[in-house]
């Protein structure tokens, strides 16, 4: 269906107001934006829907890269999703920065990449460098052992019975 015609029937939906329509509305665009990642104008309309359906972290989510968002839905949406890393994977960008249509949407995806590296140094730098002692690996190495020992004991075990039966 052409994005256009798809459109408008998400339109009327949203006219008709009542929860199954917007819901089928919502449904429709999310369609298109997954089909068209690039096109922020089919994000702006998701983000309609999700107004009427009153869900402003997730308006503010689909106008994250628009010139003009709101700033409630837009810190309702970085409460939602606190890293930036979650918010890159929750924006469902596709393909590189230089991809996006606006000069504000690479800045913006620029600026969530560079902050969600900055993250993850951080938790990387926070994690103990800790080696494992040795009685922990000869604690693993023993019962490794002993559990294989005692799968060869009962393939034994078996064999035997099994030979008794066939002679």
């Amino acid at each position: 269906m052409p994005v256009e015609l798809t459109l408008r029937k998400a339109a009327d939906e949203l006219r008709h107001g009542d929860l199954a329509s917007v819901l089928r509305a919502r449904q429709r665009v999310a369609g298109l934006v997954g089909t068209y990642p690039h096109r922020l104008d089919l994000r702006e309309r998701l983000a309609e829907v999700y107004r009427v359906l009153g869900q402003p972290a997730q308006a503010g989510r689909w106008t994250y890269l628009s010139d003009d968002r709101d700033p409630e839905e837009t810190l309702a949406f970085e409460r939602a999703y606190r890293r930036a890393e979650a918010r890159l994977v929750a924006l469902s960008w596709q393909g590189g920065i230089d991809q996006a249509p606006t000069e504000t949407a690479r800045t913006r995806l620029a600026a969530l990449e560079l902050q969600a590296r900055v993250e993850l140094r951080h938790r990387l730098e926070a994690t103990p460098d800790e080696e494992t002692s040795w009685g922990a690996c000869l604690l693993v190495m023993a019962g490794g052992t002993f559990v294989l020992v005692c799968f060869l004991l009962g393939i034994v075990t078996l064999a035997q019975f099994l030979w008794k039966l066939v002679t």
